[in-house]
């Protein structure tokens, strides 16, 4: 159980690289659709995200505690530590890949995955707890398509309720709301995308003989909370420009729905202690809003590119983590 403090050291450094890339491969989540309608300037976007993504960070811990305590028993395994590394290490290379790609692809996926196929490998099937790990999966896989109703039902109320209305005046008007539906959605991500690197930092913790329990202490939820804002503040151009405009031609009346859709489901699911994709979760709502707009604006080519990332990024991480545990500890 008792590790080196080195390496107990380069795996927080591993977590917080992890939260850092998933804080600049998920600022579009938050602020897409406000860029791409120009209700916010770019800088000024990311500087708030930045800023909601650390307070959200803060407030809460059952998504760390799933994380760190759901797929596996840290306590139970002999190399918990270097099973951790393997993780991060692949869960960094999918999230750079899919980044350098603008694949808005899921760093949730990759994690859990990930964690999966390192203990897998590393301690074997018998210590992977099967029902925690589907539960997580489950949540995973159904809160995009609960999104994408969500953002169909949002806009067609919308439309309806705003039928007879200027479209320049009703677009105006969002405009200015999609100012705190972007800094909403950004405050959500914070509350479930940084808990990840948080259970991961004290699953590491609890392996290694420095914690007893998963509860996470300061300096864990800080340390996260800050990496992540930093993260947001570089930005994912190359993915914002994907789910900005390539899915289909955003409107302010469009990206205020989306946003408010995404950010009702992340929130329920941080509330329940579920890790979910905070990218499926907008991506989703943006293609559930723009079929209520009409069917054929979604570019389901683009669409479909990126529900094939989500499906195959668990396996894909699982392997690879297996790979990098196997010939590397």
């Amino acid at each position: 159980m008792e590790t080196s403090l080195f390496m107990l050291g380069f795996v927080i450094f591993l977590a917080l690289a992890f939260d850092f890339i998933n804080g600049f491969h998920d600022t579009a989540n938050a602020i897409a659709t406000s860029v791409s309608t120009r209700a916010l300037k770019p800088r000024t976007a990311i500087i708030l995200a930045a800023l909601m993504n650390f307070v959200g960070a803060l407030m809460f811990t059952g998504v760390a505690k799933k994380i760190g305590g759901s797929i596996t028993d840290p306590t139970l395994l002999d190399n918990g530590i270097d099973i951790v590394a393997a993780t991060l290490i692949a869960a960094i290379i999918w999230n750079l890949v899919t980044w350098w790609f603008g694949i808005p692809s899921s760093s949730s996926h990759a994690l859990i995955g990930a964690l999966a196929g390192a203990v897998y490998v590393g301690a074997g099937s018998d210590h992977i707890k099967w029902e925690g790990f589907i539960e997580i999966v489950e949540g995973l896989i159904f809160s995009p398509l609960i999104a994408f109703v969500i953002g169909y039902i949002v806009m067609t109320i919308l439309k309806w309720i705003f039928a007879k209305r200027s479209p320049h005046t009703v677009n105006k008007g969002f405009r200015s709301m999609q100012v705190l539906t972007a800094a909403l959605q950004s405050f959500t991500h914070g509350t479930n995308d940084a808990q990840k690197a948080m259970g991961i930092i004290t699953f590491a913790l609890v392996t290694s003989g420095r914690l007893d329990t998963m509860e996470v202490p300061l300096w864990v939820k800080i340390a996260a909370a800050t990496s992540m804002a930093l993260g947001t503040s570089i930005g994912g151009w190359k993915i914002i420009k994907t789910m900005g405009t390539k899915i289909f031609k955003i409107e302010p009346i469009n990206g205020f729905a989306a946003d408010m859709s995404a950010a009702s489901v992340i929130f329920t699911a941080t509330l329940l202690h579920l890790p979910v994709s905070s990218t499926h979760a907008i991506t989703s709502a943006i293609l559930g809003v723009g079929s209520a707009k009409r069917f054929s604006a979604v570019k389901w080519g683009v669409a479909g590119r990126i529900v094939v990332t989500w499906f195959i990024t668990i396996p894909i991480s699982a392997v690879l983590a297996g790979v990098i545990c196997k010939l590397f500890f």
